[in-house]
């Protein structure tokens, strides 16, 4: 199955950016969108999109502005949740009708808050290891990693350096490790390879207070049917939390054993979970 690649033009802080997608499925399908983590791009969803495609869905893989193939943006303070929200929102009116949204992480943040502006278009909401509460000692590990900059040889050495901080990911194979590395890969000037995002989304964690990110606001506006998936060894979606968001109506958690933040979606039962809920009336 051949992706196809896209992009458009939108209107952030007076200036206009581009924003790349990937996509898979027929086009006539019910559209899914599937929105990366912090340092990631959309080729991340690669095998969830076409197991979804294979059922005859239109899925939609943003790399969110400064990764992947979108563009950078000029000032380092746009490098925010809302700003991601406005990129989206010119994909969403694209598509001009109902969507299920898949999010990992930072890409949950961003469905959570479209799901909790009014007459939003979102049909079913994946949440895949973000929730509610981010603990203060959580946010500050990514602050700090996401802080430094690697450069590496080869694309081998970026792929072991993949292997070790996306651990957590879980058991991939060999050849998802390289297609993430494949995906993550930028030529630096000096011949090096670098990470495929700009290094200056890391500004505003700077300026972030301490303490834990409290996203509860956020999720109280949600009335969606909700999956919501947690690395049973995560740091940013605790058990507690999990459990308490758990407890709404409309709301699913499952919980994968041996997997840290945040599950890869590549493992086959993965896939199906997220595949199945989304096939629901």
């Amino acid at each position: 199955m051949t992706p196809r690649q896209h992009r458009l033009r939108y209107l952030l802080a007076a200036g206009f950016h581009e924003l790349a997608w990937t996509e898979w499925g027929p086009e006539g399908g019910a559209p899914v969108v599937c929105v990366h983590g912090l340092t990631r791009n959309g080729r991340d969803f690669d095998m969830l999109a076409q197991a979804l495609a294979a059922r005859g869905r239109r899925v939609l893989c943003p790399d969110l502005p400064g990764r992947g193939t979108s563009a950078w943006l000029p000032d380092a303070r746009l490098y925010t949740p809302a700003s991601y929200v406005v990129a989206l929102a010119h994909l969403l009116a694209r598509l001009d009708g109902m969507v299920d949204w898949v999010g990992t992480s930072l890409g949950g943040i961003c469905g959570m808050m479209v799901a909790a502006g009014a007459n939003n278009p979102l049909r079913r909401l994946v949440l895949n290891d973000i929730g509610s509460r981010v603990p203060a000692a959580a946010a500050a590990r990514i602050a700090a990693y996401i802080r430094q900059e690697h450069a590496f040889a080869d694309l081998a050495g970026l792929e072991a350096h993949l292997r070790q901080v996306h651990a957590p990911f879980g058991p991939l194979t060999d050849a998802q490790w390289r297609h993430l590395a494949e995906h993550s890969a930028r030529l630096l000037p000096d011949g090096r390879i670098g990470m495929h995002y700009d290094p200056a989304i890391a500004a505003p964690f700077a300026e972030q207070p301490a303490g834990d990110l409290d996203l509860s606001a956020l999720w109280s506006l949600n009335r969606l049917p909700t999956l919501l998936l947690r690395g049973a060894e995560s740091d940013i979606l605790e058990a507690g939390v999990a459990a308490e968001m758990a407890g709404r109506p409309g709301v699913a958690l499952v919980t994968f054993p041996g997997i840290g933040h945040a599950p890869a979606l590549m493992e086959p039962a993965q896939i199906l979970r997220v595949a199945d809920f989304l096939e629901a009336a």
